[in-house]
């Protein structure tokens, strides 16, 4: 496979153990291992990462913006989903 037709990926790394993954960029690689590889020489020079996922760009399924409303609107039709909906007893305490 020449350089020209390798793959774009979407990088992920971890921080610190216990946090989220968080997308910091993308690059192109022939596979997934080289993907890690540059990633961790590109995204993690500082030592600051534990943890590396690599995602094949055209693997990512994402929302169109022009899709908020149908997507994220039919959630204030459900007033149970919103925290004010509960009452908590005065046995829990500060939650």
């Amino acid at each position: 496979m020449e350089k020209s037709n390798w793959p774009i990926w979407e990088i992920f790394i971890r921080s610190k153990a216990g946090l989220a993954h968080k997308h910091v960029g993308s690059l192109h690689a022939a596979d997934a291992q080289m993907a890690i590889e540059n990633a961790r020489d590109v995204y993690t020079r500082r030592m600051e990462g534990v943890s590396i996922w690599v995602v094949p760009s055209e693997q990512i399924t994402a929302s169109s913006p022009g899709d908020k409303e149908a997507l994220f609107d039919p959630s204030n039709d459900k007033v149970y989903r919103h925290p004010t909906f509960y009452e908590i007893p005065p046995e829990v305490g500060h939650m």
